[in-house]
């Protein structure tokens, strides 16, 4: 059953459990990766093997594999892909930014270049899993900011194939490569690149303890999206809602994993407790049942507040993943919510909307993270680069005043530099 807890007598660390103690796997993974470094090809075939069961003789989906793939994808659904794919491009589309060129002072021209990443990889988890939203949501935003090359990794199964829905996704948003390799040493070959795998410049996507690790291990050699933590939902309901549907809410979020949080604030006891009934109701009809109750009964909780007020006074301590606002009048409460990956606002606004359809993207900050992270975006596929030009007259103008600056750091090379070409009659 699931804990029923007054706001007053709880601390905000346990509102949201967020200290798990997960497995130390740094070592194993910095061996994955020493090996992939070393041994390229022939250590991901080795893993494939003793991870995935699979005895592949290339690591690479053949476009006749991928077409082969597609045409068992079930009509219907691949339209429910389209669908969802475009609204998720019309979302995306408003954050492609372009760079800006300032001449305001006479002789002087400074300005942004905003530039694609070249090559970007997306891990998808495969396997017992299968994810082709992750496809849809990390793969549309890299291509709307026109990287170059996009290569997806995914585990692939005893007989080395790739679930139909995935590549379905990646066809859909443009995918260039598919990769049928998981676990820390697709990340490695990612970042370090193979005789097949290329090397690129960031990696995205979520995944297990390994593929965390991995992508910790690497960053520096390349960039990554986040380090994601377990799934979170805090919802935030007064009393007039359906027991049951809220329940549902709470459910969706839980059924991800054990270590998954699922929290509700409300100001009404009454609905507490008819919340805590129908969850245990679903509970034993729900097939992720041995997931969602751990979750629930070990990680989740229902508090009881004063206010909608003070309840997103909490949320915005927690900064919760996803944010659900199950409320009559929910944007005049909008503006007051601060620190939350994605808003879902009003009744009938389920988080699995955000999931796969709606347009927002589902990569989001976990972790209380939502404080100063946000979602994927394409912004996160990009570069800027600055550039500025002054002519000899706009330089001489200034050059004096930047020596000063210079010499007070105690830089006198940086000094000279600044005042050298008016003393020796530069050139124009």
């Amino acid at each position: 059953m699931i804990k029923i807890m007054n706001a007053k007598e709880v601390s905000l660390e346990e509102i949201l459990i967020r200290d798990f103690a997960l497995p130390d796997v740094s070592d194993t993974v910095a061996d994955i990766i020493a090996d992939v470094r070393k041994n390229g090809d022939a250590a991901m075939l080795a893993y494939a093997k003793k991870f995935d069961g699979a005895t592949l003789t290339g690591l690479e989906l053949t476009r006749a594999e991928r077409d082969a793939a597609l045409g068992e994808v079930e009509p219907a659904f691949m339209d429910i892909l389209r669908e969802a794919a475009a609204n998720i491009r019309a979302y995306h589309q408003k954050q492609v930014r372009s760079g800006y060129v300032m001449s305001e002072k006479e002789g002087v021209i400074l300005g942004q270049r905003v530039l694609p990443l070249a090559k970007v990889g997306l891990y998808v988890p495969g396997g017992t899993a299968c994810y082709p939203s992750t496809v849809l949501m990390d793969a549309i935003p890299a291509k709307l900011a026109g990287v170059e090359e996009l290569v997806m990794v995914t585990p692939c199964s005893k007989d080395g194939t790739i679930s139909p829905n995935i590549v379905a996704a990646a066809e859909i948003a443009g995918v260039d490569r598919i990769f049928r390799c998981g676990g820390a040493q697709a990340v490695a070959a990612l970042a370090y690149g193979t005789e097949t795998v290329p090397k690129v410049d960031k990696i995205v996507g979520p995944g297990n303890v390994y593929v965390a690790e991995a992508k910790r291990q690497v960053f520096g050699k390349v960039a990554i999206d986040m380090i994601a933590g377990p799934s979170e939902i805090l919802a935030i309901a007064d009393g007039d809602n359906d027991p049951v549907v809220v329940a549902a809410d709470l459910l969706s979020q839980a059924e991800h994993d054990k270590l998954a949080t699922a929290v509700l604030i409300t100001t009404s006891a009454e609905f507490a407790q008819k919340v805590a009934e129908a969850l245990e109701v679903q509970l034993q009809k729900l097939p992720r049942e041995a997931i969602a109750r751990p979750s629930i009964e070990n990680n989740g909780k229902i508090i009881i507040t004063d206010s909608i007020d003070a309840a997103i006074d909490i949320a915005n301590e927690i900064a919760p993943e996803h944010l659900e606002l199950l409320v009559s009048e929910p944007f005049e409460y909008l503006n007051r919510i601060k620190n939350a990956g994605s808003v879902f606002l009003g009744r009938n606004c389920p988080e699995p909307l955000g999931d796969y359809f709606a347009g927002t993207n589902h990569t989001l900050p976990t972790s209380g993270t939502a404080r100063f992270s946000s979602p994927l975006g394409v912004d996160d596929f990009v570069k800027k680069s600055s550039f500025m030009y002054y002519s000899t007259d706009a330089l001489n103008a200034v050059g004096e005043k930047i020596a000063v600056f210079a010499e007070k750091e105690g830089l006198h090379a940086h000094a000279v530099s600044a005042t050298i070409r008016s003393k020796r009659g530069g050139k124009k």
